[in-house]
């Protein structure tokens, strides 16, 4: 079977398997092949049907006696029954909303059933157990005692996946086609034999059909250290390939950098201290800066920005600053003015968004921004009259051009995909200047980022941390509020803000569910939450909504008057999470928190420590989950983003982690990020190998998959 072919040419499928294979990647036979199991029931421990008891979680092998589709009386309830055999007895299966068990498996079949033994008023009956068709009472078909479990999707099901590799490997021993690049194996023999990993072939087999446990743990292994391996060669060519450009050769003195640092309402800590050194230090070299500034929730990334792009402006040259909100890039440009307008010689500053573009200072208000045209923003910029640009998304339009761009800072660097990253990095090289110099990059996150991903995904970034907050700040008083405490929560809240403070009141939803649509889905809204606590708990105070559907001008007027105080308490989605800074809002209320990942309420709680009071965040949940108690406490107890997120890696499942959706890693790549071991392996061996061959023309089957996956093109 050739592995290049689609699947619906070798498949006989439905349009909705079709479409539901595409929802899952699986467009040809090799991605079937390339498609792991996310777990494995384990058959090993059989019972026969005599010797079952409630609550036994067991596999049963028999014949089917009896099948038939049913429907519970007075309900609309619809289900399969089956009737399973063995020589000690007989026992019922029922699989309830599958009416389409009763078109696969027929009377007569043997198959071998796990699931939980439950007990009904008929007797005792397997609840929704998983199958599979076997050929003889003593073997699970072509496989083990181990069967695998894929995640599946509606249309598809790990049973129709197995069958698939089943037809696709034409059974033992696996008979794939050699000379096919899906299947030569793309580490160097040397690698897997320094590391005792298997073979391709070998790891293929184990994984979909292993005889014992650890077969399938050696061949996840391997997986898990191929995609890292192949994740640090991409990122580690890219930075190599970055380096070997030309930069700009910006020089300061250390005396202007203190007379700069001078006019800050505040002394920087010693990591932001460290990190600025690192900036300035990459700044003198010829190529350019590729680094990555990590700091906790207000540990003071946006100070070592400007002092950066102080640097830069000094020299004569440009800077752009991208955000990925419009909140966030209005915060920023009030941030840069707030600093840049107690020089001397006042720096010109623009802002573009999608919906407004504005410029300090105004002629006709020289302390103050004003509204201008676009391409009246672009022609200052592309001449250079404006040496700081501000903006989100666009940044990086065809019409946006520089004079000398030297310098880009990308905040939150995560929320953008790496084109975007690229696009404004390496436009200069063709349109700004003909030296083909490239910019100096800082990328920022405050997003916590355990140490072993940000080896592998921040690879090609120097990495500079900020892990102190600065002086005078209080630890947050984190405290999971159960309903009957809700009361208490909300008089400590009126408490603080008849002695002058704010809060904000997270909620999950803009809008209430639809009742008949959602019913499942019982969260509070923005809107109908605010409308509650104004007319019923705190109807003293002024109560505004913010939400991402506002407009942009009505966000900004929101934002305006809660910062003046006219605004006591704010409800608001989760759009406040990043670009908000109001000092004198210490306390936050999140409502459904078991609906927010741990550094999601990390970076909310992070609102409210900005200042010197003592800042408090209200954590509100129904759930009675022992899972959700978990990781509340967790986030309780943590000190800071940097454990939050270790906890978050080593303790959650990596499919919780959402690696694929955030980070372009597989679950399997996030189990393996969970080994630092592993992870510097990978590494080394990456690094090592680019250094021997920094083409990798002696390594042509790692060429061609670094390629074929469309991590990195080669001329």
């Amino acid at each position: 079977m050739d592995l290049n072919s689609t699947v619906e040419k070798e498949f006989r499928i439905t349009e909705r398997q079709k479409k539901a294979l595409h929802n899952l990647g699986l467009k040809k036979i090799g991605d079937l092949l390339f498609y792991f199991p996310s777990r494995y029931e384990n058959f090993s421990e059989r019972k026969n049907i005599i010797d079952l008891q409630q609550n036994d979680k067991t596999t049963v092998y028999g014949k089917i006696t009896d099948l038939k589709n049913e429907r519970a009386r007075f309900k609309k309830l619809h289900y399969t029954q089956a009737v399973i055999s063995d020589f000690t007895g007989n026992i019922k299966a029922v699989w309830f909303r599958q009416p389409y068990i009763a078109n696969i498996l027929k009377i007569g079949d043997k198959v071998a059933l796990t699931g939980k033994i439950t007990s009904g008023k008929n007797g005792l009956y397997l609840a929704n157990p998983s199958y599979e068709k076997i050929s003889s009472y003593e073997n699970l078909g072509e496989g083990g005692s181990l069967l695998a479990v894929y995640p599946e999707t509606r249309g598809i099901t790990s049973l129709w996946i197995r069958s698939a590799i089943r037809r696709i490997s034409k059974g033992y021993p696996w008979n794939i086609p050699k000379g096919s690049p899906w299947i030569d194996d793309p580490i160097p023999e040397k690698i897997l034999k320094k590391y005792h990993l298997p073979s391709l072939k070998s790891s293929l087999l184990f994984i979909h059909a292993p005889q014992k446990e650890n077969d399938a743990e050696v061949a996840r292994k391997r997986f898990a250290f191929e995609e890292i391996f192949f994740i640090q060669l991409a990122r580690l060519k890219e930075k190599n390939e970055f380096k070997n450009h030309d930069s700009f050769n910006i020089k300061i003195s250390q005396k202007e950098l203190d007379n700069f640092i001078s006019i800050f309402p505040f002394t920087l800590t010693n990591a932001q201290q460290k990190s600025i050194g690192h900036v300035i230090n990459d700044f003198s070299k010829n190529s350019p800066m590729s680094r990555l500034l990590e700091g906790d929730v207000g540990s003071g990334k946006t100070a070592v920005a400007v002092v950066a792009t102080y640097a830069i402006v000094k020299n004569g040259f440009q800077v752009a600053y991208m955000a990925p909100t419009e909140i966030l890039a209005q915060q920023h440009f009030q941030s840069f003015i707030n600093y840049f307008s107690q020089l001397r010689l006042t720096t010109k500053i623009g802002l573009i968004t999608s919906s407004e573009c504005k410029k300090y200072p105004s002629k006709v208000k020289i302390n103050e921004a004003t509204h201008i045209s676009k391409s009246q923003l672009l022609k200052w910029t592309a001449n250079g009259e404006i040496p700081i640009l501000i903006g989100t998304h666009s940044l990086i339009q065809k019409n946006v051009k520089f004079k000398n761009l030297a310098f880009v800072i990308i905040d939150e660097q995560h929320r953008f995909g790496t084109r975007q990253r690229a696009q404004l990095v390496h436009q200069p090289a063709t349109l700004t200047n003909k030296r083909g110099r490239l910019p100096h990059l800082l990328s920022m996150t405050a997003t916590p980022i355990p140490r072993t991903l940000a080896l592998t995904i921040y690879g090609d970034l120097d990495l500079s941390l900020l892990d102190e907050t600065p002086p005078g700040r209080k630890k947050i008083m984190t405290v999971v509020v159960p309903p009957n405490q809700r009361d208490r929560a909300y008089e400590q809240i009126r408490q603080e803000i008849n002695d002058g403070r704010q809060a904000y009141i997270i909620c999950p939803r803009i809008d209430e569910p639809d009742p008949e649509k959602l019913n499942a889905l019982n969260v509070k809204a923005v809107k109908a939450e605010a409308k509650i606590l104004q007319e019923k708990i705190f109807s003293e105070f002024k109560i505004e909504i913010l939400h991402g559907k506002l407009k942009p001008k009505e966000k900004e007027k929101i934002l305006e008057d809660f910062r003046a105080n006219k605004i006591q308490i704010l409800v608001s989605t989760s759009v406040i999470e990043v670009g908000i800074d109001v000092p004198n809002a210490t306390m936050i209320v999140i409502e459904g928190a078991d609906r927010f990942g741990l550094a999601q309420l990390h970076q909310l709680r992070g609102r409210v420590m900005r200042s010197t009071y003592q800042p408090y965040c209200f954590i509100f949940t129904d759930s009675k989950s022992s899972k959700t108690k978990e990781r509340l406490d967790a986030l309780v107890k943590t000190k800071n983003g940097f454990e939050l997120a270790e906890y978050d890696l080593q303790f959650r499942g990596a499919g919780e982690l959402g690696g694929t959706k955030q980070w372009g890693v597989s679950d399997l790549g996030m189990e393996a990020l969970k080994n630092i071991k592993m992870v510097e392996a990978a590494r080394l061996e990456a690094q090592n190998l680019l250094n021997q061959d920094p083409e990798l023309k002696k390594s042509p089957l790692v060429r061609e998959k670094l390629s074929r996956n469309n991590i990195i093109h080669f001329e």
